[in-house]
């Protein structure tokens, strides 16, 4: 899944897309406070790949900011 994400990331980038960068980050994150308040089951393995997509999320954010940066 990571590699979709990337893809994801890398398009919403290219095209410059803050606002869609913004909203796959708030999904993710409403989806790991959702899944880390549950009991019951194991969930930590997609807590995990939440988690990496949410990095992934925000290395994307942070080339667009330093490409915006660099247009000024």
């Amino acid at each position: 899944m990571p590699r979709a994400i990337e893809q994801i990331v890398d398009s919403y980038v290219r095209l410059k897309n803050r606002r869609g960068l913004d909203e796959l980050m708030m999904h993710r994150q409403r989806l790991a406070v959702e899944l880390k308040s549950r009991s019951g089951y194991d969930f930590s393995l997609p807590i995990g790949q939440i988690d990496e997509e949410i990095a992934i999320i925000e290395a994307g954010l942070s080339r667009l900011k330093a490409d915006n940066s660099t247009a000024d």
